[in-house]
């Protein structure tokens, strides 16, 4: 898996529309969408999530939760208005059934992050 260069973009056109959320975070949310899409087809909402999930756990372990709430990351609602706020910015594209409530309820962000390291 490649680190992500979070020096290479700090996404200053996305958090200038929306400052609720840190450049690394799109950074982040944008390295798993090109993992995700690296044969040129549509993923949907739960792979991101999924995918999500498994690279901020692997990347930060027992920080997860920490480093995602420092970057104004709390819930999956938040990683759907991250994605929306990217097609807002052209720096994604959807399609006519990709919605923010794809995102809800996805799971919980304590127990998904903090969860695995609580004795």
């Amino acid at each position: 898996m490649d680190e992500i260069n979070f020096a290479a973009d700090d996404f200053a056109d996305v958090t200038a529309k929306d400052p609720r959320y840190n450049g690394r975070a799109y950074a982040l949310l944008c390295d798993v969408i090109h993992y995700l899409t690296q044969g040129g087809h549509h993923v949907s909402g739960e792979q991101v999530l999924d995918e999500f999930k498994e690279r901020t756990l692997d990347q930060y372990g027992p920080l997860s939760y920490t480093v995602l709430t420092e970057w104004g990351v709390s819930s999956t609602e938040d990683i759907g208005e991250m994605m929306f706020n990217l097609v807002d910015c052209g720096r994604l594209a959807r399609d006519e059934g990709d919605t923010r409530e794809t995102f809800v309820g996805g799971y919980d962000f304590k127990e998904t992050f903090l969860g695995p390291y609580q004795t």
